[in-house]
């Protein structure tokens, strides 16, 4: 008997998540950085030993000149700042309605046959398609961008709720009326639950996608924010700055996610998964 209370305390230690440490977070960052710099110094390397010659594909060394160039006069952080604000707009603007749609027609089955034929069809709209007609309705100010981003972020957020609230286990829902619980308290303790995780990987998927979208907004009469560099450098064959913006745009979108993913990671604290033990 009493061998078997050790065992019993090894099966909860063993069970138990090991807490992650500063160095966990350390060791994955490091590794992932191991990919970028193996291409980074590989591309350097057969520049300079004259394998390539870095016309169209400039080494390394340049792009990073041409980054400090922007960086120093001022330049990156204007267009830096201009993308990110309509960014931001767009997303918040898209989120809220894919939210709000993909809710009303995951929960009610009315207004998912009345909504979401109509929704489905305009999601396979590519976004250029969009451009001309905002640009007719909207001018070619700012609105038209943030409502071209917003468009963009709004149907992966709205197919991710809908589809979320669709698969909530049946049960779960029997469960809770057997537990006499109202409405709201059903929604909250078990629906909401049930649907974060997924709302939450739909909301990354629509923030990446806000990023995609930015590049065909700035193509509407955009003087500033790093799509405008990105048409600025192919007009001038300038391949280091080309280079430079969608470097800038990749450290910009990997920001943000890392962003969105630590505010967004004690909602789903409550999770016990596998993620990290496999």
């Amino acid at each position: 008997m009493d061998a078997a209370v050790p065992e019993a305390d090894d099966a909860k230690t063993a069970s138990k998540p090991r807490r992650e440490t500063l160095w966990d977070r350390g060791g994955r960052t490091a590794l992932g950085l191991i990919l970028p710099l193996a291409l980074v110094i590989g591309w350097e390397f057969a520049v300079r030993t004259g394998l390539a010659q870095g016309r169209l594909m400039p080494p390394p060394s340049r792009i990073a000149v041409t980054l400090y160039d922007l960086a120093a006069s001022g330049d990156l952080w204007m267009h830096v700042q201009a993308t990110l604000v309509r960014v931001a707009l767009g997303f918040a603007f898209g989120a809220l309605a894919g939210i709000a749609a993909g809710a009303l027609t995951g929960a009610l089955p009315t207004a998912r046959h009345i909504l979401d034929p109509t929704l489905q069809a305009l999601r396979a709209v590519p976004s250029l398609a969009w451009v001309p007609l905002f640009i007719l309705w909207l001018g070619i100010l700012e609105t038209p961008k943030v409502a071209l981003i917003a468009v963009g972020v709004f149907f992966p957020v709205y197919v991710g709720v809908a589809g979320a609230i669709a698969s909530v286990d049946r049960k779960l829902i029997e469960v809770g009326r057997i537990f006499r619980l109202s409405t709201l308290q059903l929604a909250r303790r078990i629906l909401l639950p049930a649907v974060l995780p997924a709302t939450l990987t739909a909301l990354r998927t629509g923030l990446g996608l806000g990023f995609l979208f930015v590049v065909a907004a700035e193509l509407m009469g955009a003087s500033e924010g790093l799509g405008y560099l990105l048409i600025d450098g192919q007009q001038f064959s300038k391949a280091d700055q080309i280079l430079a913006a969608i470097i800038a745009f990749a450290a910009l979108g990997k920001l943000a996610d890392t962003i969105l993913v630590a505010v967004t990671r004690p909602l789903t604290r409550w999770q016990d998964t596998a993620r990290e033990t496999l």
